[in-house]
């Protein structure tokens, strides 16, 4: 691709600055990019998915771009209490004790389930993917230098985060938008944080309980990391004390984030991030997806089409397909409607790649300019990575293979290859998107079988004018979204 269209102006909405900014790495050329992982106690939820996949998107198209890219993504594997508080038990702990195993059983377990799920979403592996229990060196080091510099206490062997000291000298809340003085003024009492000297105050180490199974030494005594210290600890150390892009989930700014920036700044006295990108929520059927009022569906349900949301299953690119839809800062509804809209329009957007590869141009320059077409597909990019701007575009380029395919001389052979490699490049190295039809070709051909023998028994019905049952077999194939087309040659099949 021409570098004409590499140089445009590439903007990010920065949660820092609540606008849009000119994106300017640290090191010309060099993108460092950190993005909270999930914590793995339990299957990867749909909702996770959609953040990893709207960095995966923004992954693929630095690189694209020609920026050598550290993605780092982390695994918290410790650390991490229930309601994501400084109180309770560690998830993957309790967890642990439920199913009678040991804590690293869960840590295996759901860190396959995580890396198998976004393996058939087609997302690629980020370029360092550390663990929380792998750094705890790296983490007690920086709460003693947090204590050093006067901005954490110890209590009964804990280590505390001092909000309001902090704050004196800083800007704790400068990323959600709160103001610790209103936060102060709501807080329902102490409720089990006698420790602190404020609520508001957050754990950086926590004193393991004689009964706590995760433990680690540390100069205050045996315990465990706050859940916030550890994505400082290992964004700090692989990507340095300042760097361009932090993601993560909308749901991840107040605390977690928030609390990360006050650490790093405590730690070494200035701003740790440049852009901060954060991912909307998923909904399900208009409802917040929730497991205790079943309003919920695993990625898993969906390809197989075992659960009872939805009347069949969806294939992995069809729900990326859904997914890039939508701008990844706007909330999505997941709803069976939006699934079977979104799997045409996959199948359309692979059918035009399809028939754009078996095109041949030897005619005059179209009133279609392609050079501005692919203008267009960068500047919906460039523009905070607008993909369903740029999905537009792309049935835009669909509609004149269609056009070319019946005018086979409307266009240049140069620009249908500019079109050609464009369409592709979007497609599939940018949005991710895969051509199913070409996977499990064994699986089409036995459907291919059995579509056959249906359109035969068909055609049988037909002769005998047995139209219900003819009907019936029409109407069966095409609920399980498969649609027949009678025309003088014959009876053909598509999967809708």
């Amino acid at each position: 691709m021409s570098n004409r269209y590499l140089n445009n102006e590439l903007l990010v909405f920065n949660s820092l600055s609540r606008k849009k900014e000119p994106f300017k790495p640290v090191e010309s050329g060099y993108v460092g990019m950190y993005v909270c992982g999930p914590t793995v106690y339990s299957n990867v939820h749909l909702g996770n998915c959609r953040t990893f996949m709207s960095f995966d998107m923004i992954y693929r198209y630095l690189l694209h771009l020609g920026y050598k890219v550290r993605y780092v993504r982390n695994i918290t594997d410790a650390g991490h209490l229930e309601h994501d508080e400084d109180e309770g038990e560690d998830k993957i702990a309790k967890k642990a004790r439920l199913e009678r195993i040991e804590p690293m059983e869960v840590v295996q377990r759901y860190t396959v389930d995580f890396h198998q799920t976004l393996e058939q979403f087609n997302l690629l592996p980020p370029s360092i993917e550390p663990t929380a229990t792998g750094h705890i060196i790296e983490q007690i080091e920086i709460i003693q230098s947090i204590i050093d510099k006067g901005y954490a206490y110890v209590k009964n062997g804990s280590v505390y985060f001092d909000v309001l000291k902090f704050n004196s000298d800083h800007a704790y809340g400068k990323l959600s938008g709160r103001k610790l003085e209103d936060m102060v003024a709501n807080t329902r009492g102490l409720q089990g944080h006698i420790e602190k000297k404020n609520p508001q105050d957050f754990a950086l180490w926590k004193k393991a309980e004689p009964q706590h199974i995760m433990r680690w030494s540390s100069p205050w005594g045996d315990g465990f990391p706050g859940w916030h210290i550890e994505c400082t600890a290992m964004s700090t150390k692989y990507l340095g004390a300042n760097f361009d892009i932090h993601g993560g989930g909308m749901d991840l700014k107040f605390p977690h984030h928030e609390c990360e920036i006050a650490q790093a700044e405590a730690h070494s006295g200035h701003t740790p991030v440049n852009y901060w990108l954060h991912a909307n929520m998923l909904t399900l059927n208009g409802k917040k997806m929730s497991k205790s009022t079943d309003n919920n569906i695993y990625p898993h349900e969906i390809f197989s089409g075992e659960n009872r949301i939805f009347t069949r299953a969806f294939s992995p690119s069809v729900v990326r397909f859904f997914m890039m839809q939508a701008h990844y800062t706007s909330i999505l509804d997941l709803s069976q409607e939006a699934l079977e809209a979104a799997e045409k329009g996959y199948q359309r957007l692979l059918e035009g790649h399809k028939r754009a590869q078996t095109l041949e141009a030897l005619g005059q320059t179209s009133s279609f300019n392609v050079t501005d077409w692919v203008d267009r597909c960068y500047a919906a990019m460039n523009d905070d990575f607008n993909t369903p701007i740029l999905i537009a575009q792309l049935f835009e380029g669909v509609k004149q293979i269609n056009l070319l395919h019946d005018h086979p001389k409307g266009m240049t052979a140069e620009d249908l290859e500019l079109l050609r490699t464009t369409l592709s490049t979007f497609t599939f190295d940018v949005l991710g998107l895969k051509d199913e039809s070409q996977q499990d070709s064994g699986h089409f051909e036995k459907l291919s079988g059995v579509v056959e023998l249906l359109i035969a028994q068909r055609n049988q019905a037909r002769e005998r004018k047995d139209f219900a049952t003819s009907d019936q077999i029409r109407d069966d194939l095409a609920r399980l979204g498969i649609q027949l087309k009678d025309s003088k040659e014959g009876t053909t099949f598509s999967l809708s």
